[in-house]
């Protein structure tokens, strides 16, 4: 069994319910543990705001940004392509301070992704996007 669902959406925080619901679609039937789906839409709405605050801080806000979500037997993928800059997610997590010392909000959404998430990316595709890849075994 896989499902598979995309969307498109403009780069603004205020697309965040859209996101969530459209994500809902992804868990039916529902998740066994609620803790785990809790998790993965942390994960997803985490992922998004990120790519809106820091990726396309620059751009118009009608830059579209794309969402993946992928339900497979074992495990919930998550894919959003941004248009920004180029970010080293591996020494940004080594450079952010843990949850207990991290007084600033910036940073913060990446060190709970990382803590969350089974498998977390973001790399260069072929076509000079970025891709936030996200995966959650349940």
């Amino acid at each position: 069994m896989s499902t598979k669902i995309f969307l498109q959406v403009n780069t603004d925080l205020k697309e965040s319910s859209k996101v969530l619901t459209w994500f809902e679609q992804i868990n039916n039937p529902p998740l066994p543990d609620k803790k785990v789906w809790w998790e993965c839409q942390t994960l997803l709405i985490e992922g998004f705001a990120n790519i809106v605050e820091h990726a396309h801080v620059n751009l118009p806000i009608q830059t579209p940004i794309e969402l993946e979500a992928v339900r497979l037997r074992e495990r919930i993928e998550i894919r959003i392509w941004s248009q920004g800059v180029a970010f080293n997610l591996e020494q940004k997590l080594q450079n952010v301070s843990e949850f207990e010392e991290n007084e600033a909000a910036r940073g913060r959404g990446l060190k709970i992704m990382a803590t969350l998430a089974d498998k977390l990316s973001y790399e260069q595709t072929a076509d000079n996007r970025y891709c936030l890849f996200i995966s959650k075994y349940y």
